[in-house]
């Protein structure tokens, strides 16, 4: 519309019709396209319009020196450069929507994991439901169990490596297994919250009986990891299940899912004695579970810290509602509770001193996870969290080295 103005302008003043200079001309018809041409009312588009059109029609010659009116040879000027300008301006918004379009497209692709990149399409939300782009589940699972096994070693031996082995395929297996009955169970409280929303059963991308049919392969190869076991570990190990089912249902009737996870979480304490020894030494294990289950009680309430609101609103509990404002006053005493119960552990299980000096770095770096974590910041909760793989490997050494040197 405002080069059609521009055209009719220029043929009004070949006539001279009109006693006023060709630019007014052309900026009155581009101030007036400002208001009635949607789309067109960009300032800085028309500035840049407007600028384009002075410049060209300089070029051109249309201005005459001496009387500044129309010159008769600029119809064809202006005719040449019409689609020149056309092109230009609307190429350049349309470079800059291409742009943003192009920014968009490589954040999304940023956020995109190697679940998206290298499994085949169908593939995707199975591995999704299990988790496995998210392995920090999978290291928080396992390492009760490298610490069992490595303490119940031979004095002076490395601990059995097909046994750790086994027992690390079982905990990918195990973990995937709990997030599946967790999503399956908690599939309508998952889409009231942020977090949660866009999981695959939440978000109808698998639907429940998908879900059940995944869950029945995953437990399928865990059992086949278990058949490896001895007598008594088959019986341990087929137990734990009980937790593994009602852990999603906990935070509809306590405070206290945390601790119920910790149980569930930590029972290859147990197992992982059982399956190296065939019995258990209750003075050994149980404060090495106890210590899991403290140490669970500490980084999952850091971890509840991110969901707090959306579980008030939803109306679900977690330590995180529990505790409040007290949160790292609870915590401070459950880590406590955690280096005290190793301690305790390693002492009963004769590790030696390398073992001591170990759990001193694990007890600075828990403390350093409660003393520095910002409760208000899901991003500051995630990462204190995800900071326990570390502690566990911290222990696990200490353990090694204690159990070389005995």
């Amino acid at each position: 519309m405002a080069f059609y103005r521009l055209y009719r302008i220029t043929r009004s003043l070949h006539s001279r019709r009109h006693r006023y200079s060709f630019v007014s001309a052309v900026q009155s018809s581009f101030h007036s396209s400002e208001v009635s041409e949607p789309g067109l009312s960009e300032p800085g588009y028309c500035a840049h319009s407007r600028r384009r059109l002075y410049h060209l029609s300089e070029f051109s010659g249309i201005f005459n020196s001496k009387n500044g009116f129309y010159n008769s040879t600029s119809v064809r000027s202006i005719g040449a450069y019409h689609e020149l300008l056309q092109n230009s301006c609307f190429s350049t918004l349309a470079s800059n929507g291409k742009g943003e379009e192009s920014k968009n497209s490589n954040q999304n692709g940023g956020d995109r994991s190697w679940i998206d990149v290298y499994l085949p399409e169908k593939a995707r939300p199975y591995a999704n439901l299990a988790r496995l782009d998210k392995p920090i589940g999978t290291w928080l699972l396992a390492w009760p169990c490298m610490w069992s096994i490595t303490m119940a070693a031979a004095p002076g031996s490395l601990p059995d490596i097909k046994m750790m082995m086994l027992f690390g395929t079982g905990a990918l297996l195990l973990r995937g297994a709990g997030c599946t009955i967790n999503d399956l169970l908690d599939r309508d409280i998952d889409t009231k919250v942020e977090r949660t929303r866009l999981r695959p059963i939440a978000s109808g991308v698998l639907t429940p009986f998908q879900g059940i049919c995944f869950l029945g392969f995953q437990l399928l190869l865990g059992l086949g990891i278990l058949l490896q076991l001895n007598n008594f570990s088959r019986v341990l190990g087929a137990s734990s299940l009980l937790l593994v089912f009602s852990y999603p249902l906990m935070k509809r009737f306590t405070f206290w899912p945390q601790a119920y996870l910790g149980l569930t979480f930590n029972w290859g304490a147990l197992l992982g004695w059982a399956a190296v020894k065939g019995s258990l030494d209750p003075a050994v294990v149980l404060p090495l579970y106890a210590s899991g289950v403290f140490w669970t009680l500490v980084y999952d309430t850091i971890y509840a810290h991110q969901d707090k609101e959306d579980d008030q609103r939803v109306g679900v509990k977690s330590t995180a509602l529990r505790f409040g404002d007290s949160t790292k006053e609870w915590v401070t005493g459950f880590g406590i509770a955690c280096i005290g119960s190793l301690a305790l552990s390693g002492y009963n299980a004769n590790l030696e001193w390398p073992y001591y000096t170990f759990l001193a770095a694990a007890s600075a770096q828990l403390a350093w996870q409660i003393m520095t974590v910002d409760l208000a910041n899901r991003a500051d909760c995630n990462r204190k969290f995800c900071s326990n793989k570390w502690f566990g490997a911290i222990v696990c050494s200490g353990i090694l080295f204690g159990r070389l040197l005995t």
